[in-house]
């Protein structure tokens, strides 16, 4: 009799479960059907601070000579009402982007629902300063005058020119960086799982320094007249007349510096020798 019980059990759970997978698929293909978007604009005063945070998908932030924000968010997968929703704060000096869970995620998950995710597209004026947080997914800025931050992101990271300080930190992915100029505050990496790349589109007067990196340093620009090694995982190098600090903090992957010019030296910190093999146990 209990085995019986147990198969009739086993049987409706696998009809539950079959029915919630049948019922996400449709709901996925209805939605991509329906093409669930929203689009909204918003006037932004000239340095205005764009921040982006907690989006369980891409983020992509392109920037144009103008004094509105457009805001874009497309649904995948499921629906507003299943899973999360995106909110929009705005004041002329501040337009927050943010992802917004609902409650009872366990109840919806059993219903089919809470396999929600969003595609966030801005196009901000290029007179801001722009911030990335808490984003499972790939991250793309375009150029800015302002500062740009980018911090705890699942995903590939991918920053033009910024006018201000340029800071990433926390990215599990690789990381493309383009420079045009360097401010005063500097460029500043960090905790970084993955390789990085950074292409210096003109000669800089800055110093770089690397600590606790754990892969290949290269540096494949024309303008590098000083360099010190400390180490197996720390370097210091100086570009041009040196100024504007470039730093490197815990990259767990290879760093690499190109130019547009060609490069008069290269210069290269070798990574970490492999670990001993593994002792062979004895036979008998």
């Amino acid at each position: 009799m209990k085995r019986r019980i147990f198969i009739a059990f086993v049987l409706v759970a696998a009809a539950f479960f079959v029915g919630r997978q049948v019922k996400r698929l449709k709901g996925s293909e209805q939605g991509a059907a329906a093409g669930r978007e929203t689009r909204q604009s918003y006037r932004l005063d000239p340095g205005a601070r764009v921040e982006v945070r907690g989006i369980n998908g891409p983020v992509e932030v392109n920037t144009a000579e103008t004094d509105t924000a457009d805001v874009r968010v497309t649904y995948s997968g499921g629906g507003p009402e299943d899973g999360p929703r995106v909110v929009v704060e705005h004041r002329p000096a501040e337009l927050v982007v943010r992802g917004e869970g609902r409650g009872g995620d366990f109840w919806r998950w059993l219903r089919g629902g809470g396999d929600t995710r969003v595609a966030v597209t801005l196009t901000v004026p290029r007179r801001s300063e722009v911030a990335a947080k808490g984003v499972n997914g790939p991250v793309e800025v375009g150029e800015v005058e302002g500062p740009v931050t980018v911090t705890g992101v699942n995903g590939r990271v991918d920053v033009a020119p910024a006018g201000g300080r340029t800071e990433v930190s926390g990215v599990n992915g690789n990381v493309k960086l383009a420079v045009t100029r360097i401010s005063s505050e500097g460029l500043d990496v960090k905790g970084v799982n993955g390789n990085v790349e950074v292409f210096l589109r003109s000669s800089l007067d800055a110093d770089l320094e690397v600590r606790g990196n754990n892969g290949q340093v290269t540096l494949n620009v024309p303008n590098v007249t000083m360099q010190e090694r400390e180490g197996h995982s720390r370097m210091r190098a100086r570009f041009g007349e040196g100024g504007a600090p470039i730093s490197f903090k815990g990259v767990n992957g290879n760093v690499r510096f190109d130019s547009g010019a060609a490069a008069a030296s290269t210069s290269s910190l070798p990574p970490p020798p492999p670990p001993p093999p593994a002792p062979r146990a004895p036979q008998h």
